[in-house]
């Protein structure tokens, strides 16, 4: 008794077409362009944000907010720097307009207008922390292992 062939397909020499849309490699920079100035704007938003935080009071003291918030807005922006641009140097992103920022509230108008006033001790310590922070993230990512190679 012999059994029936197992059916088999016929498998046609010719390549499948191309996907449809734009080349993943192409997408893949455009996401990190959006990533980019995203970066770049909450590196604004956070800077502007920890400005208007500097003079918060209670009961007539400094209490400091700002401070926190430089630390913990600096270290998520670092870290999503990278994950969107997926560069070491993003780092940069964020931290080039926060310190742009920061230089241009230090310094007083033609009206004597001042963002950043020298006896604003959580000023101070707002731009130092914010450095710092930016500076060990930065660090971190020159000190970081090269992560392997996709596809290869």
């Amino acid at each position: 008794m012999t059994l029936p062939a197992a059916p088999m397909t016929v498998v046609d020499d010719q390549e499948a077409p191309p996907p449809a849309g734009p080349p993943p490699r192409l997408l893949d920079l455009g996401v990190r362009l959006v990533g980019a100035i995203v970066v770049v704007l909450a590196g604004v938003l956070t800077g502007v944000l920890e400005l208007l935080l500097a003079t918060v009071r209670v009961g007539g003291q400094l209490i400091g907010v700002s401070v926190l918030l430089a630390i913990g807005a600096n270290i998520v922006l670092s870290w999503f720097a990278y994950e969107a641009v997926g560069r070491r140097w993003a780092v940069a992103l964020p931290a080039v307009p926060w310190f742009a920022l920061m230089a241009v509230a230090a310094i007083r108008t033609n009206e004597g207008d001042l963002l950043l006033a020298g006896d604003n001790w959580v000023g101070l310590a707002m731009i130092v922390v914010g450095a710092m922070t930016f500076a060990v993230m930065g660090f971190r990512q020159i000190l970081a292992p090269q992560p392997p190679m996709l596809g290869g």
